[in-house]
């Protein structure tokens, strides 16, 4: 897992400034409206700045009074969501005299813990939260992508959970920090569901690591256009493809968008394809392959996801 981002530490930390906080650095109602007029300092609404540079979304959330929340606050610091198009924001129960929201905003009213001033909602408040706004597998991907960027740990995990309905539970057992993206999350499920038995992150002689290799001889790579566009990329995947082929395995490459806006026809092209069976050539093992596993995951059951 990797530590968490230096955008996630910063954008979780984000607070307004009032004007009594603007007068105690120097800055008095005359100098705050000139820091405005030039761009320094943007006013939220009334009694309300942040610094220039301050994240759209969370500075759309400010002006309607409340705090980034959601998937819109997952989204925002890196983590793994399918749908960014709705603004989600937080705001405290019992809150009154609230500007209108534009058409597309989720409002989120429950207490929190988080400062007054804050801009943001507290993480595991919106892990939570984006478990009840998402379908159950786009949830577990983004659950898989904060724990696989090391912003949450086990014991965070095991917060978010206790702030959801029992039926939530079962999820709990589907999440695996080893996917790198949303896609390969997806993936994983698509896999179980399917029920075959597969390896995740494999590292291969000669070829490399790879997200999936499949009943021991399919290799799945999920590819997106972030990490494989140009000759460069095409040139090393193809090369590694050929060596995957001369060890026996077979490659397929299926694209991150299909992956997560044509599931059901993706879930039907690797169906096919495992119902071929591997190539006669590909009759050893993957350990005689030089396949070195990182962890075995049998599938055989279905995912509620």
């Amino acid at each position: 897992m990797q530590r968490p981002n230096a955008l996630a530490t910063s954008l979780l930390s984000e607070t307004f400034l009032s004007p009594r906080e603007l007068q105690e650095r120097g800055v008095d109602r005359h100098a705050a409206r000139r820091l405005v007029e030039a761009g320094e300092l943007v006013r939220l609404r009334n009694g309300r700045y942040v610094r220039r540079g301050a994240c759209d979304a969370l500075v759309r959330a400010g002006r309607i009074g409340g705090r980034l929340d959601c998937v819109s606050l997952l989204g925002a610091i890196g983590v793994f969501v399918v749908d960014r198009s709705i603004l989600h924001v937080q705001f405290e129960r019992g809150t009154s005299r609230l500007p209108v929201r534009p058409a597309a905003t989720v409002a989120h009213w429950r207490r929190s813990r988080r400062a007054r001033a804050a801009l943001t909602a507290d993480l595991i408040e919106a892990l939570a939260q984006s478990v009840r706004c998402q379908a159950p597998r786009d949830a577990v991907a983004t659950l898989d992508s904060a724990w696989h960027q090391g912003l949450i740990d086990e014991s965070d995990l095991a917060a978010v959970f206790a702030r959801l309905p029992e039926r939530y539970r079962p999820l709990r057992s589907l999440l695996d920090p080893r996917s790198e993206s949303g896609p390969e999350s997806l993936m994983r499920l698509i896999l179980r569901g399917l029920g075959c038995s597969f390896d995740v992150q494999v590292e291969i002689a000669g070829v490399g690591r790879v997200d999936f290799v499949v009943d021991g001889w399919l290799i799945i790579e999920c590819d997106s256009k972030a990490h494989h566009e140009g000759w460069d990329a095409q040139r090393r995947d193809r090369r590694r493809d050929i060596a995957a082929a001369r060890a026996g395995y077979t490659t397929i490459r299926p694209l991150a968008e299909d992956i997560l806006f044509h599931r059901e026809q993706t879930l039907d092209d690797v169906k096919s394809i495992l119902a071929h069976g591997p190539r006669p050539s590909a009759t050893q093992n993957s350990s005689k392959r030089g396949a070195k596993r990182r962890t075995a995951a049998p599938c055989g059951q279905t995912t509620p996801a």
